[in-house]
């Protein structure tokens, strides 16, 4: 095991291969309070890309409903239970990732999902009732919910260190360095799922048709033409901003992305105690138990709602946040002009530009010109 630099945990940790950070990595930041659960994400990815036989069950984007919905089936439980107590010792986590708790000759912790745990994509969702795995008609009766819930989008993390490349017997699986994408080379793929089984937020899937893996390609086509991936552009509730994060130590204030993440903190990595430095972060949701929020997004979650509250009076964080589903071209920097808060392409060209506050125009009752009134004043 090599010594690699995680800035999510605030400390080196274990990881198979060397640190080796892209020249750019692609970044997603989730707006949680906005998501309506509408699946439009879900049903945008699943027709582009996963339509083919033994696809019937891969979802590349998933939406589900927190605290009792997962796919596949408990995945995130099942993880966090193997991990054992995890602890952050304020900003730095003090616990063990998954490689760090690897069994002996592994190269992380994890497990190989159940067909029977795909078998529902939205089994769990909004009920009443906690609901584990069983057939269709036996559920078990768990704990009664919570007066909270609230919707989770998922697609691949594209980790900065990634379970499912460490765990690759055959190095099918590789991360691009011109983006920081991470991609399966089906050719050299021999289905020995090992990716599946690593990942601790299970987004590889085994093709049964095709007998190898596959998993979210990020859209890279659209992201080579500066363009947005589907799931961003087509989300209805635009609560998805995609763009390249910096590294740690070569922030840009300007860069919607690093400003978001870096620094104001306000869109932070889910379970980031797992080691792998995912690169989707989420601005928790405002009205979940903080001690909830901090075993998903970590010790910075409270915060980050706070500053969430408050972004109608900060008129900088409210500027990054309105660029959220304003345009499909990728936004490289951002600044505000006026009430207008503009952003800019990779070569400084402007693409788009939201004013700060939503204009209100109020009409006259009566129009002078024809005598008739706008009102119903019977």
């Amino acid at each position: 095991m090599a010594k690699v630099k995680n800035w999510q945990l605030g400390r080196e940790m274990d990881f198979p291969y060397p640190e080796h950070r892209p020249k750019k990595q692609i970044a997603y930041v989730f707006d949680t309070n906005k998501c309506i659960a509408c699946q439009t994400c879900t049903m945008a990815c699943k027709t582009t890309w996963t339509v083919g036989k033994g696809q019937e069950y891969v979802f590349w984007n998933n939406v589900e409903s927190k605290p009792w919905g997962y796919y596949p089936l408990g995945w995130d439980v099942k993880v966090l239970e193997l991990l054992g107590q995890q602890k952050w010792d304020g900003d730095k986590y003090a616990g063990k990732t998954i490689f760090e708790a690897a069994p002996k000759g592994e190269p992380a912790l994890g497990y190989a999902p159940e067909d029977l745990d795909y078998a529902s994509p939205n089994l769990g969702e909004d009920e009443c009732k906690d609901v584990i795995k069983g057939t269709e008609d036996h559920y078990i009766k768990g704990p009664v919910h919570s007066n909270w819930g609230f919707y989770l989008a998922r697609i691949c993390n594209h980790c900065t260190y990634p379970a499912c490349v460490a765990a690759c017997p055959r190095k099918a699986i590789y991360k691009r360095d011109e983006d920081g994408i991470v991609l399966v080379d089906q050719s050299r793929c021999r289905g020995y799922r090992e990716c599946v089984k690593a990942c601790p937020y299970k987004k590889p899937y085994y093709n049964n048709t095709t007998r190898v893996s596959e998993k979210c390609i990020a859209c890279y086509p659209k992201v080579e033409n500066s363009e947005m991936p589907q799931c961003v552009t087509t989300c209805i509730g635009k609560i998805r901003l995609q763009g390249f994060k910096s590294h740690p130590d070569k922030i840009r204030k300007n860069n919607p992305m690093d400003y978001l993440i870096h620094v104001r903190k306000i869109a932070l990595p889910l379970y980031a105690q797992l080691g792998t430095e995912p690169n989707v972060y989420y601005i928790p949701p405002m009205h979940v138990d903080p001690k909830y929020l901090k075993q998903m997004f970590g010790p910075g979650a409270e915060k980050a709602v706070q500053m969430y509250r408050n972004a109608g009076q900060d008129k900088e964080l409210l500027a990054a946040l309105l660029l959220f589903g304003s345009t499909e071209k990728r936004i490289e920097a951002f600044k505000i002009k006026g009430e207008m808060t503009v952003g800019y392409d990779k070569d400084g060209k402007e693409i788009v530009s939201v004013p700060l506050t939503e204009p209100a125009i109020v009409r006259p009752a009566k129009v002078e010109q024809s005598g008739a009134y706008l009102y119903n004043n019977t």
